[in-house]
């Protein structure tokens, strides 16, 4: 299992602060949607520049028809990462396309594909897609591995049916991580390392745990030491 970090602050200075106290950490960097951005490529090559091991996720949940998921995960690609992820609602042509278009690319990105947004209980998750989260995020589960991507973002409560269902090498990827037992926030499906470790989960996303914390380096090595 893998620790990756989120980069949620609310400016690259926070947020390269909080990279530069953690750079001697195996870990990986999470940089979402606001980040992105708001600061660019430049700030991909600044972190790499801390720490050149640094392995980043780019976190940007494409979706869109197929050919604009396809040139936009092409660009995606030739920034310095080592993982982005699209949307599997967006369909199983979709994922075949994008993945059609990365995957000669030399040392190529992982690409995964968000399942059930952790921000969903199910009654909410219900009213969009007409299923209960548990069946229907398998079923997007089982449709990326299908397209041939490395895996998916999802709870860490659906991770090992998943792995049942595709298989054991299929990465999940699982936001939503409250390491030990911290306040759930916004997020409705939570869970600690123990359940993580439980459901076969091979990264944990952790942001407000970390950079909420009073010593946010403390909180990475203690979370590393349980992993």
């Amino acid at each position: 299992m893998k620790l990756c970090v989120a980069l949620d602050l609310p400016s690259a200075k926070e947020n390269l602060e909080l990279a530069t106290n953690i750079k001697d950490h195996d870990v990986w960097l999470k940089v979402g949607l606001r980040a992105y951005i708001r600061d660019g490529k430049e700030f991909l090559e600044t972190l790499k520049s801390i720490n050149p091991n640094f392995k980043i996720f780019l976190d940007l949940k494409l979706h869109d028809i197929p050919n604009t998921m396809a040139d936009a995960a092409y660009e995606v690609a030739q920034c310095p990462i080592d993982m982005f992820n699209v949307h599997a609602s967006a369909g199983k042509v979709a994922m075949q396309t994008v993945m059609n278009r990365i995957k000669d690319i030399p040392n190529r990105p992982i690409l995964i594909a968000v399942t059930a947004l952790t921000s969903f209980d199910n009654e909410n998750f219900k009213a969009v897609y007409n299923e209960d989260i548990e069946t229907k995020a398998t079923q997007f589960a089982k449709d990326t591995f299908e397209a041939g991507l490395d895996g998916v973002v999802s709870s860490a409560f659906e991770s090992l049916d998943i792995k049942n269902n595709t298989s054991k090498e299929f990465i999940t990827l699982c936001p939503g991580i409250r390491p030990f037992g911290e306040d759930a926030g916004d997020q409705k499906r939570v869970a600690d390392i123990a359940l993580a470790k439980k459901e076969l989960v091979d990264f944990i996303v952790v942001g407000r745990p970390i950079y909420k914390s009073a010593n946010p380096t403390e909180v990475v090595e203690n979370i590393l030491k349980n992993i």
